[in-house]
Protein backbone atom coordinates (compact mmCIF):
# COMPACT_ATOMS: atom_id res chain seq x y z
CA UNK A 1 0.00 0.00 0.00
CA UNK A 2 1.79 2.77 -1.23
CA UNK A 3 1.90 6.69 0.64
CA UNK A 4 -0.95 7.66 -1.20
CA UNK A 5 -3.57 5.19 -0.03
CA UNK A 6 -2.60 5.43 3.32
CA UNK A 7 -2.91 9.52 3.26
CA UNK A 8 -6.30 9.29 1.57
CA UNK A 9 -7.67 6.53 3.63
CA UNK A 10 -6.44 8.25 6.86
CA UNK A 11 -8.14 11.34 5.49
CA UNK A 12 -11.60 9.49 4.70
CA UNK A 13 -10.82 8.00 8.28
CA UNK A 14 -10.73 11.00 10.35
CA UNK A 15 -13.98 12.60 8.27
CA UNK A 16 -16.22 9.91 8.73
CA UNK A 17 -15.42 9.85 12.64
CA UNK A 18 -15.36 13.26 12.90
CA UNK A 19 -18.89 13.06 10.86
CA UNK A 20 -20.77 10.20 12.91
CA UNK A 21 -19.29 11.95 16.49
CA UNK A 22 -19.69 15.33 15.47
CA UNK A 23 -21.07 16.24 19.17
CA UNK A 24 -17.98 14.83 21.05
CA UNK A 25 -15.45 15.85 18.76
CA UNK A 26 -16.65 20.27 18.62
CA UNK A 27 -16.16 21.70 21.25
CA UNK A 28 -19.29 23.59 20.95
CA UNK A 29 -22.68 23.27 19.73
CA UNK A 30 -22.36 24.49 15.53
CA UNK A 31 -25.52 27.71 16.63
CA UNK A 32 -23.70 28.83 19.57
CA UNK A 33 -23.17 32.40 19.87
CA UNK A 34 -20.76 35.00 21.01
CA UNK A 35 -21.70 38.79 19.96
CA UNK A 36 -19.15 39.80 22.39
CA UNK A 37 -16.16 38.34 19.92
CA UNK A 38 -17.10 38.80 16.37
CA UNK A 39 -14.49 37.36 14.05
CA UNK A 40 -12.15 35.68 17.43
CA UNK A 41 -9.15 34.86 15.83
CA UNK A 42 -7.82 31.56 15.96
CA UNK A 43 -7.08 31.01 19.81
CA UNK A 44 -3.18 30.58 20.68
CA UNK A 45 -2.12 27.35 23.12
CA UNK A 46 0.76 27.45 25.45
CA UNK A 47 2.42 25.07 26.94
CA UNK A 48 5.59 26.76 28.66
CA UNK A 49 4.82 28.95 31.49
CA UNK A 50 7.87 30.87 33.23
CA UNK A 51 10.01 28.72 31.01
CA UNK A 52 8.94 25.63 32.01
CA UNK A 53 6.78 23.00 30.17
CA UNK A 54 3.41 22.52 31.59
CA UNK A 55 -0.34 21.68 30.75
CA UNK A 56 -1.80 23.09 27.76
CA UNK A 57 -3.41 26.80 28.80
CA UNK A 58 -4.85 29.29 26.99
CA UNK A 59 -5.28 33.08 27.49
CA UNK A 60 -9.35 35.16 27.51
CA UNK A 61 -9.28 37.42 24.53
CA UNK A 62 -10.08 40.93 24.69
CA UNK A 63 -11.64 43.28 22.12
CA UNK A 64 -9.61 46.13 21.89
CA UNK A 65 -10.61 48.19 18.79
CA UNK A 66 -14.54 46.85 17.59
CA UNK A 67 -13.99 48.51 14.47
CA UNK A 68 -11.07 46.83 13.18
CA UNK A 69 -12.12 43.76 14.93
CA UNK A 70 -8.30 43.93 17.18
CA UNK A 71 -7.91 41.57 19.78
CA UNK A 72 -5.29 40.87 22.26
CA UNK A 73 -4.87 38.03 25.05
CA UNK A 74 -5.21 38.93 28.47
CA UNK A 75 -2.19 37.38 29.99
CA UNK A 76 -3.51 37.76 33.64
CA UNK A 77 -5.62 35.17 33.75
CA UNK A 78 -4.61 31.34 32.42
CA UNK A 79 -7.26 28.92 31.70
CA UNK A 80 -6.09 25.19 31.55
CA UNK A 81 -7.90 22.78 28.36
CA UNK A 82 -9.44 19.81 29.43
CA UNK A 83 -9.86 16.72 27.34
CA UNK A 84 -12.44 14.12 27.90
CA UNK A 85 -14.22 16.51 29.74
CA UNK A 86 -17.59 16.83 31.09
CA UNK A 87 -19.12 20.44 29.71
CA UNK A 88 -22.27 22.79 30.09
CA UNK A 89 -23.03 21.23 26.31
CA UNK A 90 -22.45 18.04 26.86
CA UNK A 91 -19.21 15.26 27.34
CA UNK A 92 -16.59 16.95 24.86
CA UNK A 93 -12.73 15.64 23.78
CA UNK A 94 -11.45 18.92 24.74
CA UNK A 95 -12.89 22.16 27.02
CA UNK A 96 -11.66 24.62 28.71
CA UNK A 97 -12.40 26.65 32.05
CA UNK A 98 -14.44 29.97 31.90
CA UNK A 99 -14.03 32.70 31.36
CA UNK A 100 -11.92 31.31 28.57
CA UNK A 101 -13.37 30.64 25.47
CA UNK A 102 -11.10 28.19 22.98
CA UNK A 103 -11.19 28.97 19.17
CA UNK A 104 -9.05 26.57 17.79
CA UNK A 105 -9.65 28.17 14.08
CA UNK A 106 -11.28 31.56 15.22
CA UNK A 107 -14.74 32.35 15.19
CA UNK A 108 -16.96 34.27 12.49
CA UNK A 109 -18.89 37.07 12.49
CA UNK A 110 -21.39 35.90 14.97
CA UNK A 111 -18.80 34.72 17.38
CA UNK A 112 -19.43 30.94 17.03
CA UNK A 113 -16.44 28.43 16.66
CA UNK A 114 -15.31 27.78 12.85
CA UNK A 115 -14.14 24.26 13.77
CA UNK A 116 -17.37 22.91 15.42
CA UNK A 117 -19.24 24.28 12.21
CA UNK A 118 -16.59 22.92 10.13
CA UNK A 119 -16.89 19.25 11.69
CA UNK A 120 -20.95 19.52 11.73
CA UNK A 121 -20.65 20.66 8.55
CA UNK A 122 -19.29 17.81 7.25
CA UNK A 123 -22.26 16.09 7.67
CA UNK A 124 -24.54 17.57 4.97
CA UNK A 125 -21.32 17.72 2.81
CA UNK A 126 -20.37 14.25 3.03
CA UNK A 127 -23.62 13.44 3.23
CA UNK A 128 -24.87 14.19 0.39
CA UNK A 129 -21.83 12.77 -1.40
CA UNK A 130 -22.09 9.05 0.15
CA UNK A 131 -26.24 8.99 -0.58
CA UNK A 132 -25.93 10.81 -3.79
CA UNK A 133 -23.47 8.46 -4.97
CA UNK A 134 -25.39 4.71 -3.56
CA UNK A 135 -28.77 6.12 -5.64
CA UNK A 136 -26.79 7.41 -8.79
CA UNK A 137 -24.68 4.31 -9.07
CA UNK A 138 -27.83 2.21 -8.20
CA UNK A 139 -29.27 3.68 -11.42
CA UNK A 140 -27.07 3.92 -13.22
CA UNK A 141 -25.84 0.52 -12.99
CA UNK A 142 -29.42 -0.88 -13.66
CA UNK A 143 -30.28 0.85 -16.28
CA UNK A 144 -26.62 0.43 -17.86
CA UNK A 145 -26.77 -3.07 -17.63
CA UNK A 146 -30.96 -3.64 -19.14
CA UNK A 147 -29.49 -1.32 -21.81
CA UNK A 148 -26.20 -3.33 -22.73
CA UNK A 149 -27.88 -7.03 -22.37
CA UNK A 150 -31.46 -6.07 -23.88
CA UNK A 151 -29.98 -4.02 -26.75
CA UNK A 152 -32.54 -3.48 -29.98
CA UNK A 153 -34.86 -0.91 -29.22
CA UNK A 154 -34.73 -0.84 -25.98
CA UNK A 155 -30.90 -0.02 -26.16
CA UNK A 156 -31.87 2.84 -28.79
CA UNK A 157 -34.43 4.65 -26.78
CA UNK A 158 -32.22 4.12 -22.91
CA UNK A 159 -29.48 5.79 -24.80
CA UNK A 160 -31.17 8.26 -26.67
CA UNK A 161 -32.58 9.72 -23.46
CA UNK A 162 -29.04 9.48 -21.73
CA UNK A 163 -27.81 11.60 -24.58
CA UNK A 164 -30.54 14.22 -24.06
CA UNK A 165 -29.50 14.25 -20.76
CA UNK A 166 -26.34 14.54 -20.67
CA UNK A 167 -26.44 17.47 -23.46
CA UNK A 168 -27.96 19.96 -20.70
CA UNK A 169 -25.38 22.08 -19.10
CA UNK A 170 -25.04 20.39 -15.51
CA UNK A 171 -24.65 23.47 -13.25
CA UNK A 172 -27.07 25.75 -14.94
CA UNK A 173 -29.60 22.48 -15.18
CA UNK A 174 -28.32 22.42 -11.49
CA UNK A 175 -29.54 26.54 -10.77
CA UNK A 176 -33.04 26.04 -12.76
CA UNK A 177 -33.89 22.57 -11.12
CA UNK A 178 -33.20 24.40 -7.38
CA UNK A 179 -34.80 27.63 -8.32
CA UNK A 180 -38.14 25.49 -8.33
CA UNK A 181 -38.25 24.63 -5.40
CA UNK A 182 -39.43 27.05 -2.30
CA UNK A 183 -36.73 28.93 -0.62
CA UNK A 184 -38.47 27.88 2.97
CA UNK A 185 -37.59 24.64 2.87
CA UNK A 186 -35.84 23.22 5.85
CA UNK A 187 -31.78 22.19 5.83
CA UNK A 188 -33.09 18.85 6.05
CA UNK A 189 -35.34 18.78 3.22
CA UNK A 190 -32.89 20.51 1.08
CA UNK A 191 -30.06 18.22 1.87
CA UNK A 192 -32.94 15.53 0.05
CA UNK A 193 -33.43 17.77 -2.79
CA UNK A 194 -29.49 18.46 -3.25
CA UNK A 195 -29.47 14.53 -3.46
CA UNK A 196 -32.08 14.34 -5.75
CA UNK A 197 -31.09 16.89 -7.85
CA UNK A 198 -27.01 15.66 -8.10
CA UNK A 199 -28.27 11.49 -8.53
CA UNK A 200 -30.52 13.21 -11.11
CA UNK A 201 -27.88 14.61 -13.07
CA UNK A 202 -25.13 12.04 -11.99
CA UNK A 203 -26.33 8.44 -13.53
CA UNK A 204 -26.60 9.50 -17.58
CA UNK A 205 -22.92 9.18 -17.85
CA UNK A 206 -22.49 6.47 -15.79
CA UNK A 207 -25.02 4.51 -17.33
CA UNK A 208 -23.79 4.51 -20.92
CA UNK A 209 -20.14 3.06 -18.99
CA UNK A 210 -22.22 0.30 -18.18
CA UNK A 211 -24.06 -0.44 -20.77
CA UNK A 212 -20.70 -0.47 -23.50
CA UNK A 213 -19.35 -2.80 -20.61
CA UNK A 214 -22.10 -5.27 -20.37
CA UNK A 215 -22.20 -5.40 -24.24
CA UNK A 216 -18.92 -7.03 -23.98
CA UNK A 217 -19.79 -9.23 -21.00
CA UNK A 218 -22.93 -10.71 -22.24
CA UNK A 219 -20.93 -12.97 -25.19
CA UNK A 220 -18.57 -14.53 -22.55
CA UNK A 221 -18.34 -18.04 -22.08
CA UNK A 222 -19.94 -18.05 -18.52
CA UNK A 223 -23.24 -16.17 -19.40
CA UNK A 224 -23.80 -18.11 -22.32
CA UNK A 225 -23.69 -21.10 -19.98
CA UNK A 226 -25.72 -19.62 -17.54
CA UNK A 227 -28.59 -19.22 -20.83
CA UNK A 228 -27.98 -22.89 -21.72
CA UNK A 229 -28.77 -24.17 -18.27
CA UNK A 230 -32.01 -21.57 -17.95
CA UNK A 231 -30.97 -19.05 -16.43
CA UNK A 232 -33.43 -15.99 -16.14
CA UNK A 233 -32.89 -13.39 -17.76
CA UNK A 234 -32.67 -10.80 -14.38
CA UNK A 235 -30.81 -13.94 -12.76
CA UNK A 236 -28.52 -13.90 -15.69
CA UNK A 237 -27.89 -9.65 -15.08
CA UNK A 238 -27.50 -9.78 -11.50
CA UNK A 239 -25.09 -13.03 -10.90
CA UNK A 240 -23.30 -12.65 -13.73
CA UNK A 241 -23.25 -9.54 -15.67
CA UNK A 242 -23.39 -6.28 -13.12
CA UNK A 243 -20.53 -8.06 -10.87
CA UNK A 244 -18.00 -8.09 -13.67
CA UNK A 245 -19.07 -4.23 -13.39
CA UNK A 246 -18.56 -3.91 -9.47
CA UNK A 247 -14.57 -2.80 -9.64
CA UNK A 248 -14.98 -0.22 -12.37
CA UNK A 249 -18.20 1.26 -10.12
CA UNK A 250 -15.72 1.28 -7.15
CA UNK A 251 -13.39 3.53 -8.73
CA UNK A 252 -15.73 5.54 -10.38
CA UNK A 253 -17.27 6.05 -6.98
CA UNK A 254 -14.55 7.51 -5.14
CA UNK A 255 -13.56 9.91 -8.16
CA UNK A 256 -17.07 11.20 -8.71
CA UNK A 257 -17.38 11.95 -4.47
CA UNK A 258 -15.46 15.28 -5.04
CA UNK A 259 -18.12 15.92 -7.70
CA UNK A 260 -21.04 16.00 -5.39
CA UNK A 261 -19.38 17.89 -2.39
CA UNK A 262 -18.30 20.81 -4.84
CA UNK A 263 -22.02 20.48 -6.40
CA UNK A 264 -23.63 21.08 -2.56
CA UNK A 265 -20.53 23.41 -1.90
CA UNK A 266 -21.31 25.60 -5.08
CA UNK A 267 -25.41 25.58 -4.27
CA UNK A 268 -24.77 26.55 -0.64
CA UNK A 269 -22.03 29.49 -1.70
CA UNK A 270 -24.98 30.58 -3.62
CA UNK A 271 -27.36 31.05 -1.05
CA UNK A 272 -29.21 28.16 -2.61
CA UNK A 273 -27.81 25.04 -0.91
CA UNK A 274 -28.38 24.56 2.80
CA UNK A 275 -29.14 27.20 5.36
CA UNK A 276 -28.35 29.06 7.97
CA UNK A 277 -27.95 28.45 10.68
CA UNK A 278 -27.21 24.56 9.83
CA UNK A 279 -23.77 24.95 8.54
CA UNK A 280 -22.24 22.95 5.68
CA UNK A 281 -18.67 24.16 4.41
CA UNK A 282 -20.51 26.17 0.86
CA UNK A 283 -22.54 27.86 2.95
CA UNK A 284 -19.62 28.80 5.74
CA UNK A 285 -17.72 29.91 2.55
CA UNK A 286 -20.19 32.64 1.79
CA UNK A 287 -19.04 35.01 4.11
CA UNK A 288 -15.54 34.98 2.13
CA UNK A 289 -16.98 36.14 -0.77
CA UNK A 290 -16.18 40.00 -0.34
CA UNK A 291 -12.57 39.95 -0.47
CA UNK A 292 -12.03 42.46 2.49
CA UNK A 293 -13.35 39.79 5.12
CA UNK A 294 -11.16 37.24 3.82
CA UNK A 295 -7.89 39.90 3.96
CA UNK A 296 -8.57 40.49 7.10
CA UNK A 297 -10.24 37.42 9.00
CA UNK A 298 -8.42 34.25 6.82
CA UNK A 299 -9.54 31.69 9.20
CA UNK A 300 -12.99 32.17 7.52
CA UNK A 301 -11.46 30.03 4.67
CA UNK A 302 -11.04 27.00 6.94
CA UNK A 303 -14.13 25.23 5.64
CA UNK A 304 -12.89 25.64 1.89
CA UNK A 305 -9.20 23.73 2.90
CA UNK A 306 -11.50 20.77 4.60
CA UNK A 307 -13.12 20.41 0.94
CA UNK A 308 -9.80 20.53 -0.66
CA UNK A 309 -8.02 18.28 1.88
CA UNK A 310 -11.66 15.74 1.30
CA UNK A 311 -11.08 16.02 -2.45
CA UNK A 312 -7.39 15.63 -3.01
CA UNK A 313 -8.29 12.15 -0.45
CA UNK A 314 -10.37 10.49 -3.28
CA UNK A 315 -9.00 11.60 -5.88
CA UNK A 316 -5.43 10.10 -5.06
CA UNK A 317 -7.75 6.80 -3.62
CA UNK A 318 -9.79 6.81 -7.10
CA UNK A 319 -6.36 7.08 -8.51
CA UNK A 320 -4.78 4.21 -7.25
CA UNK A 321 -7.44 2.07 -7.51
CA UNK A 322 -7.27 2.75 -11.58
CA UNK A 323 -3.68 1.68 -11.20
CA UNK A 324 -4.23 -1.33 -9.52
CA UNK A 325 -7.38 -1.81 -12.28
Amino acid sequence: MGWGVRFSLTVIAVLVILTVFADFFAPYPYDLQNRKAPYHPPTRIHIFKDGKLTFPYIHPYVLKDPLFKVYEEDRSISCRLRFFTKTEYGFRFIGVEKPCRLYLLGGDKLGRDVLSRIIYGARYSLGVAVIGILVTFFIGAVVGGISGYFGGKTDAVIMRMVEVLMSIPTFYLLLSLRAVFPLEMTSGQIFLMIVFILSLLGWAGLARVVRGMVLSIREREFVLAAKTYGAGTFRILRKHVLPNTYYYLIVSATLSVPAYILGEAALSLLGLGIQEPEPSWGNMLSEVRNINVLSSFPWLLSPGMAIFVTVLAFNILGDNLLKRR
